[in-house]
């Protein structure tokens, strides 16, 4: 087993250091080049890949969101409940949200929100585990991956909408809860179908993917060559193949060689070609920025991408760190919107935001077990027994709140909503058949999805 160690971000409430690490087995290194990714997906054909056009850009809070204050404000509870800030009108008659969103309150008519997910799990890592996979088996005494993420399913039941594009991408990386990819990864699927990762920061001046650059000193004809090369050495055996699989190989050895020197994934990646004005929108920054690129890659072709957005274990200093972070998804999210809007990629593309749980609806003392207000201003803890989780795109109607929380924000109302349902809301919109299963590492099948239901309200 090896572990890259890949940088350090600061620490987690349990001690867990955000240090991003990947750990893989040697056979897993052997399985996840470019060839296989695309050998997978043509396999995947025979179970039923999806006819459809759509995307999913999955925008992860990482660290737990608190819904009181972003998207289901009780502005009549209790002031140890109700929070720092106050509810704001948005474009849409009856629907409310915090008032550091102004930019979404312009365009509510775009998304809609479930205000009553639950899980009712506080641990952050089975708390993640439950909203990317769906499943249990995680936790903070045993934080290893248990199932696939859910949008590796997903790809693997589509594959890319278009040639040349990988079809499941991270930006800038797959990290969930520290562990990268951790949840985001292919687990039992197969690590073909990991996340192919951006790593860089996108908002810095040089930022280039150099998974998709060509090697120092190699030029087009060079490749092209070697290429040829090996295939005069494969002759022979390709000759004395009767089953056709070298030539089947051949020909993903080829689609590979195109995602290297072919010109739609670089020119994907390219963010200098974006118009100032519009990248000033997302906002000059990495979240903006990874957000911005997600556009383009599903603009591309590519079916699922995720944005990582770090750092929301606010168990202390809540105001500081809600006026830092909230305004810069606000720009993303409006931005994001109102771009696919324009380009007509709206219906196509489904947005979704959200994080592993949220926040006590009560808030601390800001003390962390020493005196109050000594690490700054009240916090709150964790929470999985009522969160949030927006929508917008990909035939979802905008404008629309699913379900509520009662009257402090600790439990939903009505309309309980789980994972399950939110996954299966996804796989429609992507067009997967969630009943499609595959096998464990026992060898034993398992559907894609926990059981569940789509989320007609929102349709």
């Amino acid at each position: 087993m090896f572990r890259l160690d890949l940088g350090s971000t600061g620490r987690y409430c349990d001690g867990m250091s955000r240090r991003s690490f990947f750990q893989v087995g040697l056979a897993g290194m052997g399985m996840a080049g470019l060839p296989q990714i695309l050998r997978a997906k043509e396999a995947s054909v025979e179970q039923g890949a999806s006819a459809k056009n759509t995307s999913v850009i999955l925008i992860w809070l990482d660290g737990g969101p608190s819904h009181l204050d972003l998207y289901d404000l009780k502005p009549q509870a209790p002031a140890e409940y109700r929070g720092l800030w106050n509810p704001i009108k948005t474009n849409v008659d009856g629907f409310e949200i915090g008032e550091l969103f102004p930019l979404q309150a312009k365009c509510a008519d775009k998304f809609s929100l479930v205000r009553s997910l639950y899980h009712n799990n506080g641990d952050h890592f089975a708390g993640g585990h439950l909203m990317l996979t769906g499943r249990g088996g995680a936790s903070g005494a045993d934080t290893a991956g248990k199932s696939p993420f859910v949008g590796s399913v997903a790809t693997k039941a589509t594959g890319a909408r278009q040639p040349g594009m990988p079809p499941y991408v991270a930006v800038p990386y797959a990290s969930s809860i520290g562990l990268r990819p951790g949840y985001f990864g292919a687990n039992y699927v197969g690590a073909a179908y990991n996340p192919f990762e951006t790593d860089g920061d996108p908002n810095a001046s040089n930022f280039s993917v150099q998974n998709i650059q060509m090697p120092g000193g190699m030029t087009v004809q060079r490749l092209d060559d070697r290429a040829s090369l090996t295939k005069g050495f494969d002759k022979l055996r390709r000759d004395a193949d009767a089953s056709g699989l070298l030539n089947a190989m051949d020909r993903f050895d080829r689609q590979a060689l195109e995602l290297v020197t072919g010109s739609a994934a670089r020119r994907a990646f390219d963010l200098g070609q974006e118009d100032p004005r519009l990248r000033d929108r997302y906002g000059r920054h990495s979240w903006g920025q990874s957000t911005l690129l997600a556009r383009r890659l599903v603009e591309a072709g590519t079916t699922f991408v995720t944005v990582h957005l770090g750092g929301w274990d606010h168990h202390w200093d809540l105001k500081k760190g809600m006026e830092n972070y909230l305004p810069m998804v606000d720009s993303l999210v409006s931005a994001l919107l109102e771009d696919l809007s324009q380009r007509g990629l709206l219906d196509q593309t489904l947005v979704m935001l959200c994080g592993e749980f949220s926040r006590t609806p009560r808030m601390n003392n800001g003390g962390n077990g020493g005196a109050p207000m000594s690490m700054g201003t009240p916090g709150r803890d964790h929470w999985g027994n009522a969160m949030f989780c927006l929508l917008g795109g990909g035939g979802v109607k905008g404008g629309r709140i699913v379900g509520s929380t009662n009257r402090l924000g600790e439990v939903p109302q009505d309309r309980p909503i789980t994972p399950a349902d939110i996954h299966h809301t996804m796989f429609q919109v992507l067009g997967v058949d969630p009943s499609v299963s595959f096998l464990n590492h026992s060898g034993r099948p398992v559907a894609a999805l926990e059981p569940g239901a789509v989320i007609q309200e929102l349709f």
